[in-house]
């Protein structure tokens, strides 16, 4: 269960209406000036299946280990923009559309971690991108760890794991909460994914922008959607901590006391290191994005070492 349902969705129901308010394995590049609005990116559709395809922006290509960022829950590449104009420069800096996300396939298969984290897998090798720091945000925080459980580290310069913490048992009262906050996002999936992507954020951001994440989450399918938040659910992340072997950052925002769930992640990464993000709300790298690519950029120094 990602960090943002633990504060966002409480166990009781009052809290969760609160909370409301093979060619085609071939690499099929569609370059172009502009990525999505990102001016200097290049963007493409990357074959991981017979079925499904994975679009990618991707800019620079400086030397030292590539950055590969993953959104959570229904958000496209683009929620990382302040990261890719940042790093462009002087790394080569990769962000994706989650598979049924963004410009990728719309598929009903594969929406649990352990297929998500093959995607990646499968993006990391079609574009050459090893080694790599890879950014897991919220959900793709599971996904990462699903990657290390499945396929190690040798892949792997680093890993930064962003607001969501791995390894726990799930807590009942919030699993029923989840379930009906879901039941909502079924009976008024814009209202519900508006209300969303407000909750992320704690500076004010534009309306522009707010109402154009909104629309990017519900490229998704509200029953992909679903699905996504029952497969992330139901899946356990406690072996794939042991198996972490590199270097491990780990960020989260948090206003009240530090959550004890993250300081247990830490203590089960070996050598990781915890950094705790007080005013900023769930997309922490758009709240405070100088703090957050300042140490996205000691990470990276660190690694030279």
């Amino acid at each position: 269960m990602t960090d943002w349902t633990r504060r966002t969705i409480g166990p009781s129901r009052r809290g969760v209406l609160a909370a409301l308010a093979g060619a085609a394995l071939l690499a099929t590049s569609a370059a172009c000036a502009h990525a999505g609005g990102i001016r200097g990116a290049r963007s493409g559709l990357l074959g991981v299946t017979t079925d499904v395809k994975i679009h990618y922006v991707e800019m620079g290509h400086g030397p030292g280990p590539t950055l590969l960022f993953v959104p959570g829950w229904t958000m496209t590449a683009e929620i990382w923009e302040p990261q890719i104009r940042r790093f462009g420069d002087a790394h080569r800096v990769v962000a994706i559309d989650p598979r049924a996300q963004g410009r990728s396939t719309k598929t009903g298969e594969g929406l649990y971690p352990a297929s998500r984290a093959r995607d990646i897998k499968a993006v990391i090798d079609r574009l050459k991108l090893a080694p790599v720091v890879l950014v897991g945000w919220s959900m793709g925080v599971s996904e990462a760890a699903m990657f290390v459980d499945q396929f190690g580290t040798g892949d792997l310069a680093g890993l930064v794991l962003v607001d969501s913490s791995l390894g726990g048992d799930p807590n009942p009262e919030r699993v029923l909460a989840v379930v009906q906050w879901l039941g909502a996002v079924q009976a008024d999936r814009a209202k519900a994914t508006a209300d969303f992507v407000r909750s992320m954020f704690k500076t004010p951001q534009p309306e522009t922008y707010l109402a154009k994440v909104t629309r990017d989450a519900l490229a998704t399918p509200s029953s992909a959607a679903v699905a996504l938040f029952v497969g992330s659910m139901a899946t356990s992340t406690r072996a794939a901590l042991a198996k972490i072997d590199k270097p491990t950052l780990i960020i989260h925002a948090s206003s009240a006391a530090s959550n004890p769930a993250y300081e247990q992640m830490r203590e089960r990464i070996a050598g990781s290191r915890l950094e705790r993000f007080e005013s900023a709300g769930h997309a922490l790298f758009v709240d405070e994005p100088d703090r957050f690519n300042r140490l996205i950029e000691s990470f990276l120094n660190s690694l030279k070492k």
